[in-house]
């Protein structure tokens, strides 16, 4: 079990340590950031990632990933909110949580198997450009004060690795932090600080039911909600996981994750927080930092509400300068700079999947959407570049006896190219349709097949199928109707 697992725990003490806080500090805007595009109390995006964080460092099925209120979740909640209220905001993320613990029992994850690499790929590019982008506005029209602030934030957190003895001792992030606080501290200049994102809470999360109506109606309004919100956190999360494993070369279990989640988001819901997911930027943050087990998680989250709640006053001085460097670097160590090198190299298809889910998702700021037409496009290009892996070859092999030779796969793409690569007009008394090395798929597929066979009975041509592997004759037996007289018939009666 995790609880006692040293591997996952307790290998890594120090820098699972010093990497959670950095989290923790990285957390706090953030979670801020995103109750207001929610529309909901600052306290409800924190008490909520902090929830999330503490309960997923138990649960969850990848060590060093972090968990907590997100951007993509809070969009999908505006609407609701604004219509229902907060207490029906509560009940969908208990609902979310239901649903999500269903998906992991279910193995939904499995469906990760069909999101390419391309698409990934995508997504991470995408998000590195959306983590950037949200930093554009905290230097917009500013003094030159913070754009000092900002360049020598990324100066430390660059350089200070490089200093002797005490370089790699420390993540350059905190130390950003710490810096860059005290330098505000010190000077007094007028720089936009934590304490102007809202008011951070004062007291401990305490357990709320959801004060809605337990009948049909609130179930009616929540689910759309619930459905939503689960699809994006669990896809957000296993996308999330997939980039960590690459980071850590270690593997998750995607399938522990969901149910991970959905606990999470159970707990969150029941202490007055909203859904959230996994999160990409502060994932990266963690390992980058040094977070490797499940204890960095625990402690961003045990740290996160420590300060926003015991060190309020100290918090809220940090200067949002420096909290942009950190994200800065965060953006540009996710993106893949590789994939743009690779353009020439890598096939069309490929560059296309990747560039339009990086131009959905950075357009529409939908995540979910951004990998769907990802997902979308390159099944497409699948299929279209399988269709055309099918040959039909034929030799007259006695008098009046042609054998079609029949190679590669048929489906609904390729099933056009199979029909017509028959002649039903020649004057044959014998047809041989050898399928040794073909596949049949699909219902396509049959269907076609059968409308060869009926054709070329139609012109008094005898038909002989032969070399039929254990699969296709399954699908063959099946559904297909050219030995059937009843279906025949209704075939000739034009129904």
């Amino acid at each position: 079990m995790a609880f006692f697992d040293r591997q996952e725990w307790f290998s890594n003490i120090k820098g699972d340590s010093l990497s959670g806080m950095v989290v923790a500090l990285a957390l706090i805007p953030e979670a801020i950031a995103f109750s207001i595009i929610a529309g909901v109390d600052p306290k409800v995006g924190l008490y909520a990632s902090f929830c999330i964080a503490v309960i997923i460092a138990f649960t969850g099925g990848r060590p060093g990933m972090i968990s907590a209120a997100t951007g993509a979740m809070a969009l999908l909640m505006v609407t609701l909110v604004r219509e229902h209220g907060l207490e029906y905001l509560f009940a969908a993320t208990l609902l979310t949580g239901a649903l999500q613990i269903a998906a992991g029992y279910l193995k939904l994850a499995d469906l990760m198997r069909f999101v390419s690499r391309s698409v990934v790929t995508g997504f991470v590019n995408a998000l590195a450009i959306l983590i950037f982008m949200a930093q554009l506005p905290e230097l917009t029209g500013v003094t030159w004060h913070v754009y000092a602030m900002t360049a020598a934030g990324l100066g430390i957190i660059y350089l200070f690795p490089y200093l002797p003895l005490i370089g790699k001792s420390l993540p350059s992030p905190l130390v950003c932090i710490v810096v860059l606080t005290l330098v505000y501290l010190v000077s007094g200049m007028e720089i936009r600080t934590v304490g102007d994102m809202g008011e951070l809470p004062d007291t401990l999360p305490v357990f709320l039911w959801p004060d809605v109506p337990l009948n049909l109606e609130t179930l009616m309004i929540i689910f759309p909600y619930a459905i939503m919100l689960c699809v994006v956190g669990l896809l957000e999360s296993m996308m999330t996981a997939t980039i960590v494993d690459d980071l850590t070369d270690t593997l998750s279990d995607k399938h522990r994750e969901c149910r991970g989640q959905g606990i999470a988001n159970i707990g969150a819901g029941l202490m007055g927080g909203m859904a959230g997911c996994a999160m990409i930027g502060q994932s990266v943050i963690n390992i980058k930092s040094g977070g490797r087990t499940r204890l960095s998680t625990l402690i961003a989250g045990v740290a996160l509400l420590l300060m926003v709640v015991f060190l309020s006053d100290w918090v809220s001085r940090i200067p949002m300068a420096a909290l942009v460097a950190v994200m800065i670097v965060v953006s540009i160590g996710t993106f893949n700079w590789a994939s743009i090198r690779d353009l020439k190299q890598h096939p069309l298809s490929s560059n296309l999947v990747m560039l339009a889910t990086v131009a959905v998702t950075v357009s529409t700021h939908n995540l979910a959407l951004g990998v769907f037409v990802g997902v979308l496009l390159a099944a497409l290009f699948f299929a279209h570049k399988v269709g055309k892996i099918l040959a039909v070859s034929s030799a007259m092999t006695g008098p009046g006896e042609r054998t079609y030779h029949v190679e590669g796969q048929v489906f609904f793409a390729s099933a056009e190219g199979f029909a017509a690569a028959f002649d039903a007009k020649e004057r044959l008394e014998r047809v041989v349709i050898d399928l040794t090395t073909a596949h049949f798929w699909d219902i396509t597929a049959v269907q076609t097949l059968d409308r060869v066979v009926i054709k070329f009975r139609r012109q008094g041509i005898a038909v002989v199928l032969v070399g039929l592997g254990e699969a296709s004759a399954t699908i063959i037996n099946r559904y297909a109707v050219h030995d059937d007289p009843k279906a025949l018939e209704t075939l000739s009666n034009g129904h």
